[in-house]
C-alpha cells in the first residue's frame, strides 16, 4: 500500500511532506487509525535517513497519540535526525495539523548491512 508521500529536505537536515487523510483510513467513526499515524511517522523518520543516503531499518518504535487526528485532515509530517552512532540512528518525527503537534514518535533505526 503506498501513501503516496513525497518527502522534501527542510532547513536544518529535516525532512517535510503534507498528507491528505480520507475516510478510508479512519479506526473509530471520524477519526484517523492510530495504525496508520504509526506508518506516517515511521516513513517519516525513514526517508529523514533516506535523504542522508542512509539506508535503515525500525528496531524500535515508540508512538505518542497526542490529540485525535481527523480522518479527513490536511496534515505536515516533519521528522529529523537526534542522533547518529552508526549503524544506529535515533530520531524523532511529528503529525502537525494547523501548527499543532497531534502525534509524535521517537525510533531507533539500524543501518542496513550492504552485501559484497
Amino acid at each position: 500500500m503506498s501513501l503516496g508521500l513525497s518527502f522534501h529536505p527542510g532547513d536544518h537536515g529535516d525532512i517535510n511532506a503534507t498528507f491528505q487523510a480520507h475516510p478510508g483510513l479512519q479506526g473509530y467513526p471520524g477519526i484517523l487509525h492510530g495504525g496508520v499515524i504509526s506508518s506516517l511517522l515511521d516513513a517519516a523518520m525513514t526517508h529523514c535517513l533516506f535523504h542522508r543516503g542512509i539506508e535503515a531499518v525500525t528496531g524500535d518504535l515508540h508512538v505518542r497519540f497526542v490529540k485525535s487526528v481527523p480522518c479527513d485532515a490536511r496534515m505536515e509530517l516533519r521528522a529529523r535526525l537526534l542522533n547518529a552512532s552508526p549503524p544506529l540512528y535515533r530520531l524523532r518525527g511529528e503529525l502537525v495539523i494547523d501548527g499543532q503537534t497531534m502525534a509524535w514518535a521517537e525510533a531507533k533505526f539500524m543501518e542496513m548491512l550492504k552485501c559484497p
